[in-house]
């Protein structure tokens, strides 16, 4: 009976998780293409300006993202990430916030109606009069969750992989400005083979990443589902568990640029949400060093931490649902 409610399930969801694999996709194939506009042809050029003035790149960057423009370096992943580099651009589109949007709404749209949904719309009551226990209703929407999230984790790498090919490779070009020889010779020039390692991609280490991401679909997804089984309504699920996680997003957010609200990070889930450095080889650890005034206080693995919410939110869904009483339809 399982088996017959998983595919029931599945029926249900084909059509929104082949159009929002195909978005992710979409979005990944783009990012692509910006990343090959900004590092062949507006990074040469504000190089060559920086040069001309006497700065350094860094100290355009610094210009640039200074003010407001510090949120937008936040949200592409803070000062760690190399503007020039071609896996660093890369990695951003895996930590946008568009993507996360998506990731979350996923997640709670579809655990929302998990058991709120069929309380709310009067159909609880005719799923469950089949010979089905109530913890094979959990059981059937994990599974369903093993199924579904992998396409759409799949879908993210096919998008870098199919961007990246239809690229090709990102080659610099020569800055839509005529400089004086006299000029052009004091220019500090990039040796070859550094210029090469900048902007080499490669697509088999973003596979890592997917993991992160199937981990964030699935704490948010969890713990929407244990408040989707102790719920009557399907909007007010999705209500609260919309505003619980634009509140730690933004905490997540800010908490990098105010002090104040930096050591309330850690208790967000997007804290933990690290894909870049997964990307960019660097340690898969948080180091919780907003309670340690900015020095390193402990290296915490953050993919158990992801899967460890989600799989403690099923599992308070189960007791939950084997606890409660469910209304008789309106």
């Amino acid at each position: 009976m399982t088996r017959v409610l998983v595919w029931k399930l599945l029926r249900d969801v084909r059509l929104p998780l082949l159009l929002v694999a195909l978005l992710l996709g979409a979005f990944q194939c783009l990012w692509a293409r910006i990343t090959e506009r900004i590092l062949g042809q507006l990074s040469p050029f504000f190089n060559m300006l920086a040069a001309l003035g006497g700065l350094r790149p860094a100290d355009v960057e610094a210009a640039v993202f200074e003010g407001p423009g510090k949120i937008i370096r936040t949200l592409i992943g803070g000062e760690q990430i190399d503007l020039n580099g071609a896996m660093d651009l890369l990695s951003i589109g895996y930590v946008h916030p568009l993507m996360q949007t998506i990731f979350c709404i996923w997640a709670i749209g579809r655990a929302a109606g998990a058991v709120a949904g069929e309380v709310d719309r009067g159909t609880m009551e005719l799923l469950l009069a089949q010979p089905i226990a109530r913890s094979r209703l959990i059981l059937a929407h994990f599974w369903v969750d093993v199924l579904t999230v992998p396409v759409l984790c799949l879908s993210l790498w096919a998008g870098t992989c199919l961007g990246t090919l239809l690229v090709g490779e990102i080659k610099v070009k020569p800055a839509p400005v005529k400089v004086p020889l006299r000029v052009s010779l004091q220019l500090p020039q990039e040796n070859e083979e550094a210029q090469r390692q900048r902007l080499a991609v490669d697509r088999l280490a973003f596979a890592p990443a997917l993991l992160a991401v199937a981990g964030l679909i699935f704490a948010v997804g969890g713990s929407t589902l244990w408040l989707s089984s102790a719920s009557r309504f399907k909007w007010k699920v999705q209500g609260i568990a919309v505003l619980v996680a634009l509140i730690q997003f933004l905490i997540n957010l800010l908490g990098q640029m105010w002090e104040l609200l930096g050591p309330l990070r850690p208790l967000t889930i997007f804290y933990y949400y690290q894909p870049q450095q997964m990307i960019l080889g660097r340690p898969w650890t948080v180091n919780f060093s907003e309670w340690n005034g900015g020095q390193p206080l402990l290296e915490v693995p953050f993919l158990p931490v992801l899967y460890g919410v989600g799989a403690v939110g099923y599992a308070m869904a189960w007791w939950t649902l084997n606890r409660r009483d469910l209304p008789a339809p309106l």
